[in-house]
């Protein structure tokens, strides 16, 4: 059966790469970005290159946004919901708040097109090799129509319903900046008490406390690489989220709270918000007087 026509908004740092591998994987794709020569070079693996969102999305049978927040996807979903395709599927992958995706949903369920809210995990080297864990919330209908095009990104696993998708990214994202904080403290421990970091991490290898990010992080955290695989201006967003939906089920998150509270001393005072995520090991130098 010949896949559905793609259309993909925003080739970011993560979308572009996803964009190459839908069309490595010969999907009729068209992409569109608000920067259009950030999109332009995607014409070369055979995507068409849209000048805008209605043209990219005209006669698309799934749409997939991969933007910097839910205000920014609702308002391109309310622009151009006119524009779509009867029986289209759109599917958001950006990392937003529950309560956006179960928004888009209403919007989009008024003209008759489906939604599923997709978040992704796995950063940029993910994203390049195909390897994203992708959380899906929604129709199991429509996971089913949009595994073909899933798969060729990454794994997608249907979670539950409408906004249960980005409520696993937020949980996703708690582990994630807790690990790189407790990552940062462990391979400073080393550094000055006098052990080798990447010896550290060989001998940690396939043990208990192993992670990717162990190991990726910790290599950029002792080697000064926070060239940005994720943003610290986006973490500091997913952990605002985060909290935002723990009170809103009454829940108090402390761990959740002291990270966040690094992640936005580093990026509104450290100037990290463009910085890789792993770039928390400086705000840590800094509180430890190692940093002026």
């Amino acid at each position: 059966m010949a896949m559905e026509k793609v259309a993909l908004l925003g080739t970011g740092l993560m979308g572009f790469p996803m964009a190459r591998n839908l069309a490595a994987a010969s999907v009729p794709l068209t992409v569109w970005n608000r920067t259009q020569a950030k999109a332009d070079p995607l014409a070369v693996h055979g995507a068409t290159v849209a000048a805008t969102v209605a043209e990219a999305v005209a006669g698309a049978d799934i749409v997939i946004s991969m933007m910097s927040d839910g205000p920014t996807v609702l308002a391109v979903v309310e622009e151009n919901v006119g524009a779509l395709k009867d029986g289209a599927l759109w599917i958001d992958m950006s990392s937003t708040k529950p309560e956006e995706a179960r928004a888009q949903k209403a919007i989009l369920a008024k003209a008759g097109i489906a939604h599923l809210d997709a978040p992704v995990s796995g950063g940029t080297k993910g994203a390049e090799a195909a390897g994203l864990a992708i959380m899906v919330g929604g129709e199991a209908s429509d996971f089913d129509r949009a595994r073909p095009v899933f798969e060729a990104m990454g794994r997608p696993v249907h979670v539950g319903p409408a906004g249960a998708g980005q409520l696993s990214k937020l949980c996703n994202q708690t582990i994630v900046a807790v690990t790189i904080g407790a990552v940062a403290e462990a391979m400073l421990l080393a550094a000055e008490g006098g052990a080798d970091p990447a010896a550290l991490r060989a001998a940690l290898k396939g043990g208990f406390a192993d992670s990717t990010i162990l190991q990726q992080h910790g290599e950029r955290m002792t080697e000064g690489n926070f060239v940005p695989g994720g943003l610290s201006k986006f973490q500091l967003k997913d952990l605002d989220n985060v909290l935002a939906e723990a009170a809103h089920v009454n829940l108090s998150l402390p761990m959740t709270q002291s990270v966040r509270d690094r992640f936005a001393h580093f990026v509104d005072d450290m100037d990290g918000a463009d910085m890789d995520h792993s770039g928390l090991y400086l705000e840590l130098k800094k509180r430890n007087g190692m940093l002026t």
